[in-house]
């Protein structure tokens, strides 16, 4: 009968140690969630050792310019989001914080996710799924940006269904993206993405537009 085996580690458990590299090394999945200060690194640590993984991070790191290239490459893509408002406990010394901070009827502290998701190599049925497109394109509807030649849509949802030039779509795009379906071309609002960043900044109407993902719709998809 097998058995897991816990092993305990003799050093700190920083991911960069010797100890922890060693048994990275052994490992066949990895699923963690690492500190969002060090993912930059962390994601860079499991690409060089060709690991599988299934990890826990900020919906923000999409536009990285280590991690956005790694999307575009299908080297990393977004796995299954958490469903309502996913929150775990934190120690009693823990600095209360004014937001997504609590203290329940028994005194515990709890910290809300917020804006994290899964960070993933491993295949989901969902990547190979199309988006449902329903929207037909008009200029009224879907205006260009002042600064670049492609046409704005605030919402996934709303992708046009007979429009195959480029577009800019929420980061949450990625959510839903099926690398068989679309092309991403590069992002715009995010700074040193080279060769994946077509613009600084967007704007529309001279209103600067929050970050964007670029794609255009691949032609041989329904």
């Amino acid at each position: 009968m097998n058995r897991n085996v816990v092993t305990y580690l003799e050093g700190d458990g920083d991911f960069r140690s010797p100890e922890c590299i060693a048994a990275l090394k052994e490992a066949d999945v990895v699923v963690t969630n690492p500190p969002f200060s060090l993912f930059r690194e962390y994601v860079a640590q499991l690409v060089e050792y060709d690991k599988k993984f299934l990890i826990i991070g900020n919906m923000n790191a999409i536009t990285y310019k280590e991690i956005f290239p790694l999307i575009v490459q299908n080297k990393i893509w977004l796995g299954y989001g958490f469903r309502g408002d996913p929150h775990f406990k934190v120690p009693d010394n823990y600095e209360e914080r004014a937001t997504r901070f609590w203290i329940d009827e028994r005194g515990q502290k709890w910290r809300s996710f917020g804006n994290m998701h899964w960070f993933t190599n491993l295949d989901v049925r969902k990547r190979h799924e199309n988006i449902l497109l329903y929207m037909k394109y008009t200029p009224e509807l879907y205006p260009r940006y002042d600064n670049y030649d492609a046409i704005e849509v605030s919402k996934t949802a709303e992708i046009p269904m007979d429009y195959f030039g480029v577009m800019g779509v929420p980061i949450t795009f990625l959510d839903k993206y099926n690398p068989d379906q679309f092309e991403i071309i590069g992002n715009a609002g995010s700074y040193g993405v080279d060769g994946y960043s077509l613009c600084a900044a967007l704007y529309l109407n001279g209103k600067k537009i929050f970050k964007r993902i670029l794609i255009r719709r691949r032609e041989n998809i329904d």
